[in-house]
């Protein structure tokens, strides 16, 4: 089925002909769509400890970059023009992101990272620079403009507190109003700036590098491996150079270590812990007073439950993970999980089966009641 948000295209085209390949330019991808939150909203979200934000300020060689949390007085303070703040993770505290998100489930959950949102007073920019991962850069209000390139020269400025091109060579430009997207594969090259007053946020995808990978797996191996055995050297004879590890010993670690093994399900349990852990940064609000089981059973049985924005459930084979933990679900929980995964929500009513376990995760602020 075709939809605006492509551009017209159906998902498995958007697929098979755009996702990582090539830049597409969507008009009015989604009508009427005028933002998710206003400026003053935007910046009382930078203002607490709880959100990753980031104020930005000046253009060409000259930047400056500040962390948040931010008091008030610092945005009264800043100039008309040639500044922007940017709040990570939106779709954590709106409930309008979260659903803004839930638009782009043609792409796997496990590839979804965040919701930006970028405010920018006229002039404001981040500079030209290129992101490592795919990302769909969608206009609320106001307009901003963008100039992209496929250019292979990547080199960046010295020294400089952000990530921005040394040289930037644009190849097509265009400006964009509420409701129009722009979708970048990886490593093209885009510059972004304000025309007015204007909000833009970017839902970005997780493009984990193989050292990342490779570490985290490493650091799975270390809690789960299991090896017996322990270097023993029964028939060690005096070396001439007591400083050398010699031939015999390099030989016998190099044994140990070609005794470490893994199989696929070694990989799906590390790919699935490590794809479902939440950022470091991201802290659970359990109930204040929760309701028992009984009285959760009742009204959830009721109202369905939706899991909380921050949460990520996901599952390969028989085996599902939430939020860094797995688990093997008993009998009669495997069809209503898949669904809470699928779709981050499950109307009423809910199996008896699984009652106790979405309580659990109720406890832990991991669930919320309500499915709407």
């Amino acid at each position: 089925m075709t939809t605006p948000l492509l551009g017209g295209l159906s998902p498995t085209r958007f697929l098979r002909e755009i996702w990582h390949k090539r830049p597409l330019l969507i008009r009015n991808a989604i009508p009427g769509f005028a933002g998710l939150l206003s400026p003053a909203e935007m910046r009382q979200l930078a203002c607490r400890d709880d959100v990753e934000s980031r104020l930005i300020r000046g253009s060409g060689s000259d930047w400056q970059l500040d962390h948040g949390p931010f008091r008030k007085s610092d945005f009264r303070r800043l100039p008309e023009t040639e500044w922007t703040l940017l709040v990570q993770s939106l779709n954590h505290f709106l409930p309008e992101a979260d659903a803004l998100l839930a638009r782009f489930n043609f792409i796997p959950h496990a590839r979804l990272d965040d919701l930006m949102a970028s405010y920018a007073v006229p002039g404001g920019s981040v500079g030209p620079h290129f992101d490592s991962y795919d990302v769909f850069l969608l206009q609320g209000q106001g307009h901003r403009r963008w100039q992209i390139s496929t250019q292979t020269d990547l080199a960046l400025i010295d020294d400089a507190p952000l990530k921005i091109l040394r040289r930037f060579k644009a190849e097509d430009e265009w400006v964009l109003g509420p409701g129009d997207m722009l979708y970048l594969p990886p490593h093209v090259a885009h510059y972004g700036v304000a025309v007015d007053a204007c909000m833009t946020y970017s839902i970005g995808f997780r493009a984990p590098a193989a050292e990342e990978l490779a570490h985290g797996f490493l650091m799975h191996l270390q809690d789960t491996l299991a090896l017996e055995g322990r270097y023993a050297d029964p028939d060690l004879r005096r070396p001439a150079h007591p400083g050398e590890i010699g031939r015999a010993m390099l030989a016998q670690i190099e044994d140990m270590i070609a005794h470490i093994k893994w199989t696929k399900r070694d990989i799906a349990e590390f790919a699935g812990r490590y794809l479902s852990e939440p950022k470091p940064n991201v802290f659970f609000d359990p109930p204040d007073t929760p309701l028992g089981q009984a009285a959760f059973d009742r009204q959830a049985g009721k109202a369905g439950v939706a899991l909380d924005p921050r949460s990520r459930l996901l599952f390969a084979g028989k085996r599902f993970f939430i939020n860094g933990e797995a688990f093997t679900p008993q009998a009669g929980e495997t069809a209503a999980l898949r669904q809470l995964a699928d779709r981050r929500r499950h109307p009423a009513p809910l199996p008896a089966a699984l009652r106790k376990r979405l309580h659990d995760w109720y406890r832990a602020g991991w669930l919320e009641i309500g499915a709407e």
